[in-house]
């Protein structure tokens, strides 16, 4: 069993064994401080025990035996190791909001990810089933940077350029249920890292213009790399900004309408970061994620999702070097599974990057989660009303069809 005392100890340990550094600028390491701006601040009620209790693994396994197969917990690929030790699944978060469908005799789904996750899998599983989030604060900043009330504003900037009938949105699996219900209304598709381009093509067979939600990073390297569009080709709508910050003339000129959304994890990346670890470590293989900025994505070696980088790093020959531009709990966690094949895997930047809203669903709130189940009070459900749901549904299943 895991002494969860010496649990923050080992990860220091990690954390420096690939290079990098915690800085002050590192306060929500580990979900440990809140941005106000931008996340959302629910309390969790009931008494929860310290992270550095003994009893805490013990007191998760007991209650998840204790569920039995009325119990499905999900575990992100961003999640700590202390939580996904208990996940009867890991993937990103459509593979795991289908996995959640395909089990329809699990009563609760607990869903180790962030506030958008649970909203697709309770989008997808059946409606007898209820979907848990252990802490209600693990918002996702890209997410919220994508408002209801904002996109709705866009449309109508839009339509007052004259150009919203010949605009087809294609919003990311990162965004909230309203935004893909938006998306929905609006005869768009929903995409992921992995099905971008698809997307993209299928909608500008559609319409002229595409507005895309909410990551801008994503959307311009998809634009550029993938389907040979030019930078010039893409805008960036501010949502803060009257009229997104753009002329009538700039919006009927563009092809690629950007959201000015980003993922606070994967903006970090630098050139800079990219150029380091190069002269770090001659032969290194840099290998990012397409929610980075585009300078980082074309100063890579490869580009790819979550499930992507796991696959590359699987096929790998031993003795290779890898700088990975993700999560960093990830990359620790591949660089622990790869290394007695000799594969070298670093992170690409030197300052601690986890995902601080991730974070939050730590060992306590599971704990508190599965015990308050087992005595049979819900908790912390996450619901999707109905008509959101649907217009929601109408977007994924465009993206299921898709070619």
């Amino acid at each position: 069993m895991r002494d969860v005392t010496t649990a923050q100890p080992v990860q220091d340990l990690a954390v420096q064994d690939l290079g990098v550094q915690p800085t002050p600028l590192a306060l929500l390491l580990l979900g440990r401080e809140a941005d106000p701006r931008s996340e959302r601040g629910v309390e969790c009620p009931g008494d929860l025990p310290s992270p550095s209790d003994p009893d805490l693994v013990a007191r998760a396994r007991a209650a998840k035996e204790k569920l039995g197969e009325k119990v499905f917990v999900l575990g992100h690929h961003y999640q700590r190791d202390e939580v996904i030790q208990f996940a009867d699944v890991t993937g990103d978060s459509f593979k795991l909001a289908k996995d959640a469908a395909a089990r329809p005799a699990a009563e609760y789904i607990v869903f180790c990810g962030v506030h958008f996750m649970a909203e697709s899998a309770d989008i997808l599983t059946a409606d007898d089933q209820k979907v848990v989030l252990p802490d209600l604060a693990a918002g996702c900043s890209m997410a919220d940077m994508a408002t209801a009330e904002q996109v709705a504003e866009c449309w109508d900037v839009l339509t007052d350029a004259g150009i919203a009938e010949r605009v087809v949105p294609v919003s990311y699996m990162n965004s909230s249920a309203d935004i893909k219900a938006f998306t929905g209304r609006h005869g768009g598709t929903i995409c992921t890292s992995s099905n971008a381009e698809r997307a993209l093509k299928w909608a500008f067979e559609q319409g002229e213009q595409v507005l895309f939600l909410p990551d801008q990073h994503l959307g311009r390297n998809t634009a550029v790399r993938d389907l040979g569009l030019s930078l010039d080709d893409c805008v960036l709508y501010n949502p803060h900004k009257p009229n997104g910050g753009l002329t009538p003339q700039e919006l009927r000129d563009a092809k690629m309408i950007l959201w000015r959304g980003h993922c606070s994890v994967h903006g970090r990346f630098s050139l800079d970061s990219v150029r380091d670890v190069r002269e770090r470590i001659p032969g290194v293989n840099v290998l990012v994620h397409p929610e980075c900025k585009h300078e980082v994505v074309a100063a890579a070696d490869y580009v790819g999702s979550t499930e992507y980088i796991i696959k590359a790093l699987e096929a790998a020959p031993a003795g290779s070097k890898w700088a990975i531009g993700t999560e960093l709990n990830l990359v620790q966690r591949l660089a622990n599974r790869f290394a007695p094949e000799g594969k070298e895997i670093v992170f690409l930047d030197r300052t601690v990057c986890f995902c601080s809203t991730m974070n939050r669903i730590d060992l306590p709130h599971l704990v508190w989660t599965l015990e308050s189940l087992a005595e049979g009070n819900e908790v912390n459900r996450i619901r999707v009303d109905q008509e959101t749901a649907d217009f929601a549904q109408r977007a994924l299943e465009r993206m299921l069809a898709l070619p």
